[in-house]
């Protein structure tokens, strides 16, 4: 994979449905290193599903260059790496953004003009000294910083997430389904992801659950295998499954000991996630 670093200049597209961006970036370039699609203004095309970033943000990326048919050379991001600009202008573009309600370019202006390189220090540790910036009173404090911390608190899930090995575009997928309530839902049970996430299948679950030190006889990792299997049995043309042989299948899938099985398909039975019938017919049998 390939990497590159810089800042945002300027966001130019963003899809606040799938977090699908398209944004310029004035990359770092070491001196004589030659970048594609670098336009006359230093500046290249960074596109991929990213989390809502303001222009200022320092982004550490991680995918592969691409020619678009009519935009020519981009970057197309898999993995995003968020930091606060450290620069006075960084700071200043970055407030300025509209990401921190309450912020507009002029107050962003006065903010960092007061401030300087401790801008961000104030606004985390001492925001009531955000008062000394004239047209700042008690209401506009009040809402700097509970949209400060709303980013905070976004950026954190993210940081979380790729460090467990989920993926930028999985990320904002997670994010925008759970919101706020994302670490707790990933972290109590990852398989939940499968149920509520187009696209994310059980070993996505189980890789991430895994990352996330989840042991192998886990309620939620036995009845998520379960469904998978049945869910692959029907796929090969099986309108039901005999208990047996669903029980087999997710041994085999999970490596876990035959005895965790039963319960599980009763838990799911219960929760109505499968359903098990008697076969008339046979007098003891379940299907």
């Amino acid at each position: 994979m390939d990497t590159l670093s810089g800042s945002v200049e300027r966001i130019t597209f963003y899809n606040h449905e799938n977090g699908y961006t398209v944004l310029r970036l004035r990359p770092e370039v070491s001196r004589g290193q030659r970048l594609p699609g670098l336009s006359y203004d230093g500046l290249t095309t960074v596109v991929g599903n990213l989390p809502e970033l303001s222009p200022g943000e320092h982004l550490k990326l991680s995918g592969q260059w691409d020619t678009h048919p009519k935009h020519g050379a981009q970057f197309k991001a898999e993995v995003c790496e968020q930091a606060l600009p450290a620069t006075v202008a960084g700071m200043e573009s970055y407030l300025g953004s509209g990401m921190i309600k309450g912020i507009g370019p002029k107050m962003a202006e006065r903010i960092v003009g007061r401030f300087k390189e401790e801008t961000f220090e104030v606004i985390e540790r001492q925001p009531e000294r955000l008062l000394e910036v004239p047209g700042i009173g008690p209401d506009r404090t009040g809402k700097i910083i509970a949209a400060w911390q709303e980013q905070k608190q976004v950026k954190e899930i993210m940081l979380f997430l790729h460090s467990h090995g989920v993926s930028t575009n999985l990320a904002v997928k997670i994010y925008k389904t759970y919101g706020d309530a994302a670490l707790e839902t990933v972290q109590k049970n990852p398989y939940q992801l499968e149920r509520d996430i187009y696209g994310v299948g059980f070993k996505t679950a189980d890789r991430i659950a895994q990352a996330l030190g989840l042991p192998p006889e886990h309620p939620s990792r036995i009845e998520a295998g379960i469904v998978f299997a049945l869910n692959e049995m029907i796929n090969d043309g099986h309108v039901y499954a005999p208990r047996d042989m669903l029980g087999g299948r997710a041994i085999e899938l999970l490596g876990v000991a035959p005895e965790l099985i039963p319960p599980a398909l009763e838990r799911l039975a219960q929760e109505e996630r499968i359903r098990a019938e008697m076969l008339p017919p046979f007098s003891g049998s379940e299907k």
